[in-house]
């Protein structure tokens, strides 16, 4: 069982230096300077030069990657000076030379532009509520109403009530999720408005007339049911799926002899047996509902790393808060997904092998 779990460790470190590596190139190798972007390509010559030396950009690009992956590194080797140990936050471990091996936090840099100076790993932890808590409570609407009306589709299969479910899933299913934003805003948030009451954008927080910070629930709803629409419409056809599978089998007909009811068949047999595939899509999707929430924060204007790196992306080409952002998700994603192969591993031993 260790063995598993260190093969699946060791692959979820390379799909992060692959992802890093990628990213890297984007920002760092294709046309176009950090410098340019720090200044606005109004520098003079002399503050160029000292930018590209303190960026490491006179440096060989193969050399700017093994020194990006030693900020991110837990375990590094850094030049030992007062202002690196500030800048780092590192704790030595042996000190050989002018350098030392240190542990650390990994660094992400700082901010070129988008919030110029500050740290990367700052701006990240300050936004990481919002996406966190839009991420959870659409995957928790998701499930709950996924498997509500896949049961129902189930037990009246080839019903009109079954054939609707199972289109407007599809349709969920089909549909971009940040077309839907649009559309969803727009009707609930503008055309609507009267009636549900709701904004078209909004986040959890928002500053009132005096300047505090005032809790907007009602922010939530849009974004949340737009994120929730494509597992939902997922889970509602595994669920669907599941339960008609389960009601045919021979424990089923049994229980029914039994003399229990029609709600205690499905509540104490049908749905147990029928919610493995459900809890397989709940788990891979969690991770995939934060990376997912990028444009769907962008269009709500919800305060979370979804916006922040949407912006820094778009309007400012801020490559650490861009990297580190993604970066991020990519450590969530993968972190979920050993999380879920172990637990299927200890449930079946035959998936080890």
């Amino acid at each position: 069982m260790l063995k598993f779990i260190l093969q699946r460790f060791l692959r979820g470190i390379l799909v992060i230096i692959g992802v890093i590596f990628v990213l890297f190139v984007l920002f760092y190798v294709l046309p176009g300077s950090p410098v340019d972007v720090i200044t606005g390509g109004k520098a003079t010559p002399e503050t160029r030069a000292a930018l590209i030396k303190e960026l490491d950009l006179d440096k060989p690009v193969w050399q700017q990657f093994l020194y990006y992956l030693n900020d991110l590194s837990p375990l590094a080797v850094h030049h030992d000076t007062p202002e690196r140990q500030k800048e780092y936050g590192y704790l030595k471990i042996i000190k050989f030379g002018e350098n030392a091996f240190v542990l650390k936090f990994p660094y992400l840099r700082r901010s070129y532009s988008y919030q110029e100076g500050k740290l990367v790993s700052q701006i990240l932890l300050e936004d990481m509520e919002g996406t966190l808590i839009l991420a959870i409570t659409s995957m928790f609407f998701a499930t709950v109403i996924g498997v509500f009306l896949g049961t129902i589709a189930a037990v009246r299969q080839n019903t009109w009530v079954d054939y609707t479910l199972v289109t407007v899933s599809s349709f969920g299913i089909s549909v971009p999720s940040f077309v839907l934003a649009i559309l969803v805003a727009i009707t609930f948030g503008h055309y609507l408005k009267d009636y549900t009451g709701l904004e078209m954008t909004g986040s959890l927080w928002t500053d009132n007339r005096f300047g505090k910070a005032e809790l907007k629930l009602g922010n939530l709803i849009l974004p949340t049911f737009t994120l929730a629409m494509r597992p939902l419409a997922i889970i509602v056809q595994l669920t669907r799926s599941s339960m008609i599978e389960v009601l045919s089998q021979d424990f089923i007909r049994t229980a029914k002899a039994k003399g229990l009811t029609f709600y205690e068949v499905i509540r104490k047999h049908a749905l147990k047996n029928a919610l493995n595939p459900v809890i397989t899509a709940v788990s891979g999707w969690l991770a995939s509902l934060m990376a997912g929430a990028f444009f769907i924060e962008y269009i709500f204007n919800w305060k979370g790393i979804g916006m922040t790196t949407v912006k820094a992306a778009a309007d400012f080409r801020d490559a650490p808060v861009v990297i580190g952002a993604t970066i991020l998700i990519g450590i969530i994603f993968v972190i979920i997904n050993i999380l879920v192969d172990v637990i299927y591993a200890l449930l079946d031993p035959r998936i080890r092998l």
